[in-house]
């Protein structure tokens, strides 16, 4: 076992490593980062720790981050045509999930607008999508055009998801409250 006062260094040299090991292996370095993060014993950091890390984090790597995704983002190519693809692919996003978990909550027997409210939190997900799409650009799978567009859907559905699950959240806890 790791002595605890060495058990950053060793998680960050390891964090390190892994992603070098993927963009050596043709991967993404994100992937190796991912990776490593996966198979590290949450029980080797203390959570004060992991907390005072992640606020760092958050304020130092995150703006950088999405500064460098705005700067590849294009919106003069394509045009209209670009938000039109973004608001497809919007469409299909939110109505798929949202779909897919009404039949799970038929499936499962789910409480009335439990799997409305579990459909809107899985819109959620700028921050995985927008990590994603730039592995896909960086690696030339997608063109710039598809990278704004996924972009858009990304952060459309994200912003979507408070205002709708909110209300729906405040009735089930009125509904809670009563009950009990």
């Amino acid at each position: 076992r790791i002595p605890e006062r060495d058990r950053w260094f060793a998680g960050l040299i390891w964090l390190a490593v892994s992603g070098l090991a993927a963009d050596w292996a043709g991967l993404h370095f994100m992937v190796g980062a991912f990776l490593s993060g996966a198979v590290l014993d949450a029980a080797m950091f203390d959570q004060k720790q992991m907390d005072l890390f992640r606020g760092h984090v958050l304020l130092a790597i995150m703006p950088v981050f999405f500064l460098s995704t705005g700067l590849r983002t294009t919106w003069q190519v394509g045009g209209a045509i670009v938000f039109a693809a973004g608001a497809l692919l919007l469409v299909a996003s939110v109505s798929g999930k949202l779909v897919g978990v009404h039949i799970a909550g038929k499936i499962l027997k789910w409480e009335k607008g439990e799997a409305s409210i579990i459909g809107w939190l899985l819109q959620t997900k700028a921050l995985i999508m927008i990590i994603f799409v730039n592995i896909l650009l960086d690696k030339g799978i997608i063109t710039s055009v598809t990278f704004t567009a996924t972009l858009l859907m990304a952060l459309a559905s994200t912003m979507l998801s408070v205002p709708l699950v909110g209300p729906k959240l405040a009735r089930l806890q009125s509904l809670i409250s009563r009950s009990s």
